[in-house]
């Protein structure tokens, strides 16, 4: 699949499609962001049942200012709704590769059971800090 330009008015879609959604966080007059377009772009290509987005950050400050991007380029990966990974700077293509391979091999159903124990233990913790 080919990357397709990502703006604030489609992330809630593109986010709530099932699946994994890699994002590309770059701008036009970032160094490492002209090393890493390629890459992404090579990577999209041999994965069309996930999707491939960019967000230009000087065009989208609303989404990346929401999102909390602060470096370029930024990856964030998502899968079924979940952040799964926030990383500032480039990477080589086998480490990219080695996400998605994460990503699809990830277990979902027990993620989510972790990230509600979590919130479980922070709402706890707040509640007894309260007293």
């Amino acid at each position: 699949m080919a990357t397709v330009n990502l703006d604030a008015s489609g992330f809630g879609e593109a986010l709530a499609k099932p699946g994994i959604l890699l994002i590309d966080f770059w701008a036009k007059w970032c160094a490492p962001c002209r090393f890493f377009g390629p890459v992404f772009e090579r990577v999209s290509t041999r994965h069309p049942d996930v999707t491939f987005a960019k967000v230009d950050v000087d065009e989208q400050v609303e989404l990346s200012g929401m999102l909390g991007v602060q470096a370029m380029p930024t990856l964030m990966v998502f899968r079924d709704g979940v952040l799964l990974l926030n990383h500032a700077g480039a990477l080589p293509e086998s480490a990219l590769e080695d996400l998605l391979r994460q990503a699809r091999a990830l277990d979902m159903g027990e993620v989510r059971r972790k990230m509600e124990a979590y919130q479980a233990e922070k709402a706890e913790a707040r509640a007894r800090s309260a007293l």
